[in-house]
């Protein structure tokens, strides 16, 4: 598994527009209809192994966040070298998690590169006004690593739950944000 983090792209950069197919509901998703006093946007995959050890944590803000803010995942890797990202696999993972929001499929990866998303998991958070106001890590546990790394340390989302309940109160997060650490964005040639 690669390590890459984030990009932490510039706060109060305004949310790239957006149209894409939902693999639950079939149904295109716009940025402007997704987005409900804020817009929460996570780029990760399904094999992903910081993805995969992030999975209860997301099933938890899926339902704790239901309704308070607009939220969606993207999946943006190239599904002909990882067929286990594909959108029928995409549709399985949102089952298993029990997610409530739009789970997004970027075939042409245009979406990634205008958020400028670097790895997975890749979290974005933006205000009312769909300003920047978050980008980074989930919080500071990590899975632990075949070749070494990782810790021990709980997953509580408490980074974005603190961000996420400032937006909501029409506060600013902290400005002190850690990257997110992640498997790269699977980039088609």
């Amino acid at each position: 598994m690669s390590l890459t983090p984030s990009t932490m792209v510039a706060l109060g950069t305004t949310a790239p527009d957006f149209s894409l197919p939902d693999v639950v509901s079939g149904h295109i998703i716009t940025r402007d209809a997704a987005a409900h006093n804020g817009l929460l946007v996570i780029f990760m995959c399904v094999h992903c192994p910081y993805v995969k050890h992030i999975e209860p944590e997301l099933s938890r803000l899926s339902r704790d966040y239901a309704g308070k803010i607009g939220i969606v995942a993207i999946s943006s890797n190239d599904v002909e070298e990882f067929p286990q990202d594909a959108p029928a696999e995409m549709k399985k993972q949102a089952a298993h998690l029990q997610l409530n929001f739009p789970y997004l499929y970027d075939e042409s990866q245009s979406v990634a590169r205008a958020y400028e998303a670097a790895c997975t998991p890749d979290i974005f958070l933006f205000d009312k006004n769909l300003k920047l106001a978050y980008r980074g890590q989930l919080d500071d546990s990590r899975p632990k690593r075949p070749s070494g790394g990782g810790n021990d340390i709980p997953l509580t989302g408490k980074d974005l739950r603190s961000a996420l309940d400032a937006v909501l109160a029409g506060i600013a997060p902290s400005s002190v944000q850690k990257t997110s650490i992640g498997c790269n964005i699977k980039w088609k040639s």
